[in-house]
């Protein structure tokens, strides 16, 4: 799916750096109120944090990864109250289970091993041969979404069960976008300036795989693209609204956040500029919190979907 529909996504860097945790940090990293995960450990005894002598929360890496476990859980048709009393060991056969349903076919299934493989021993290499003979096999666009993303997922999956690091994610994640980059290089030059799309990542967005797939797809019909990448403050994007007039505004949310922030994010970029359409790809965990009436916002559900709107309206 567009926007890379990882099971748990956020910025790695930002993981990375820190070594403890305060409930805003998991605000922002689960999506989930910290009302409702104060909740969760009065009444469930979910994670116990350590507390400062200021009586402030303190979580750990363990502590996140449960607590992204059990969202994906609760996503997947899970009560709460169950998931309490699951072991760590059924949590984590769930959520294997879950990433084995969304394979889609044997030989794209191993395409996806092999890729998870090369990334554990950090073999470029051999990274790069793979992603080449899914390329060759299914084209760019198919290979994308029958290998690419499902591996993307499922190194999300990995990681939350202590199987990888994230710089083992980095690496991979790195010669994905290095390769959509080459292949965004070797398209011709857009054969058309109306309509003309601006892609960008909101501040504090750093996942931009499914924005550069984004930018393949239309500059391969032809179609003008400005785009200016991660984390773009908001007053530039009103800057470059105001001197292009884009037609379109195409932009993802990856990173899990609360969804009335986001929400609050899309329906002021959509008032930017009356003539422009806004297209938006949020995390899957936040779909159904962020409908809306504006009539000039559409929410991509996958590449297909892009595909479409493109056809239809271009």
């Amino acid at each position: 799916m567009i926007g890379r529909n990882i099971l748990f996504n956020f910025e790695w860097n930002y993981l990375n750096k820190m070594q403890t945790y305060q409930i805003n940090d998991l605000e922002r990293l689960t999506g989930l109120k910290a009302h409702t995960i104060r909740i969760w450990e009065k009444r469930y005894g979910l994670i116990s944090p350590d507390r400062t002598t200021t009586n402030r929360r303190n979580y750990t890496d363990a502590q996140v990864r449960k607590l992204l476990n059990v969202t994906t859980l609760i996503a997947q048709g899970h009560k709460i109250s169950k998931i309490a009393g699951y072991s760590e060991d059924e949590i984590f056969e769930y959520i294997k289970q879950q990433a084995e349903r969304d394979q889609l076919d044997s030989v794209g299934a191993g395409y996806i091993n092999d890729l998870i493989k090369c990334m554990l021993s950090l073999d470029e290499v051999g990274f790069e041969k793979i992603f080449s003979s899914a390329v060759l096999r299914y084209g760019l666009f198919d290979a994308m979404l029958k290998v690419v993303y499902p591996f993307l997922k499922k190194t999300g999956v990995l990681w939350c069960i202590n199987k990888t690091a994230p710089v083992q994610e980095h690496f991979a994640s790195s010669i994905v976008r290095r390769k959509l980059m080459a292949a965004i290089d070797g398209l011709m030059p857009p054969a058309i300036s109306d309509p003309t799309f601006l892609l960008f990542l909101p501040p504090n967005e750093w996942h931009d795989v499914g924005l550069l797939f984004s930018n393949y797809i239309l500059r391969s019909k032809g179609i003008k693209t400005i785009y200016l990448g991660q984390n773009v403050p908001h007053k530039d994007i009103l800057e470059i609204v105001e001197e292009v007039n884009p037609q379109y505004l195409l932009f993802f949310y990856v990173a899990m956040r609360p969804a009335e922030e986001i929400k609050e994010e899309i329906t002021a970029l959509s008032k930017v500029s009356a003539a422009t359409e806004v297209l938006v790809s949020v995390n899957a965990h936040m779909k159904a919190e962020l409908e809306t009436t504006e009539e000039n916002i559409t929410y991509i559900k996958d590449a297909y979907h892009l595909l479409e709107l493109i056809n239809a309206n271009i």
